[in-house]
Order: structure tokens, then sequence, then C-alpha cells
């Protein structure tokens, strides 16, 4: 029993692994170094740390999830996370785990490959955009690529109740004060 048990704790390590990969969030907080210089192994760190926080709290609910996911990338990214991802992530996690501790192996290996080949898109796509910015002959086009990503790493500030950014759209103060507070947002992209 307690292979079993061993084995469904390291599969769910890699579904943890897989999941937080191909969370485009967190790759994209990784690949621009939200994190500072140790971006890379804070994500790592990552991975350990929700792992560990499944097996020493039993019936987590997914909002217990979404928040602790919400706090890490506060506290190590400096990144909000406003693009709805959070409750999908977090579902992913809580299924993973009831999955594992009920042996459904052959689910869990599935579902990780297919999570693995997502990991691969999104690092190609985060690549593709810093591409762009580095053959851009100026500031203008690379503040496109980041207006489009809705990504913006420059606080700026503003008396005005109404700011415009680089794209001429209104936008709203309380993401300026978010700005201006060193804190990263990321948005759903208006459609």
């Amino acid at each position: 029993m307690a292979a079993r048990s061993s084995d469904s704790r390291g599969l769910f390590y890699e579904a943890v692994r897989a999941v937080l990969g191909s969370w485009p969030v967190l790759q994209i907080a990784v690949e621009n170094g939200f994190g500072g210089l140790h971006a890379h192994e804070k994500a790592e760190w990552m991975v350990g740390a929700v792992d560990q926080y499944f097996h020493t709290n039993s019936d987590l609910e997914q909002y217990e999830v979404e928040e602790t996911l919400q706090g890490i990338m506060n506290d190590e990214f400096d990144t909000v996370v406003e693009d709805g991802s959070l409750p999908l992530i977090s579902q992913q996690l809580c299924t993973f785990y009831t999955q594992c501790r009920q042996a459904d192996t052959a689910a869990v290996k599935e579902k990780i490959a297919e999570l693995s080949k997502k990991k691969y898109n999104v690092k190609a796509n985060v690549q593709e955009v810093k591409a762009d910015e580095e053959s851009s002959d100026g500031d203008d086009e690379a503040m496109d690529c980041e207006t489009s990503m809705n990504i913006s790493s420059t606080p700026t500030v503003s008396a005005a109740p109404s700011v415009s950014g680089a794209d001429g759209h209104s936008r709203d103060p309380e993401e300026v004060e978010q700005e201006v507070q060193g804190w990263t947002v990321v948005r759903r992209k208006k459609k």
C-alpha cells in the first residue's frame, strides 16, 4: 500500500508540474522575469509548494487553491492574475489530486501528456512575441506587443480620472493605480 501511495504522490507532483508549466500567465511571468533574476527557480519551487500544499491539507476546496495560487503569483512574481485562468488551473489541480488518490493513473498520465504539448506551444508564443519586440525599430511597436498581451511592466502615474494607454484606449484608474504600486496586471484581452 505504501508503494501505491508514493507512486500516486510522484504522479501528482508531475501533474502539478504539467498544469503550472502549461499555465500561460506563469509562463509569461517566468519568461519575462517578473519574478526577478530567479524566476525559473521560483517556478520550480512553486511546483513543490503546491504539491506539498495538497498533501498537508485534506479536502481542499477549489477557492482555497485559487487563493493560494493568487498569493504565490502576487508574492513571488508581482503579478495579479485577472484573466480568468485561476479557476481552471485550480480545478485541474483538484481533479488530478482526486484521481491520484483514487489511483486512476492512466487518466492522469494521459492528461499530463496533453498538458506537456501545451507547454511547448506557450513557450513558442512567448518567444514569438519576444522576437517581434526585438525586431521592432521603435518603442511604439514594442508597446503594441505589450498592449496586445495586456501586460504592462512599466509604472505610469496620472492624476486624471481616465488615462489613455499607448494604443489610445481609455484605461481604468484602478488599473493605473495597480501599475503604480509595482504590480503587473494580466487581464483577458478585450474583444
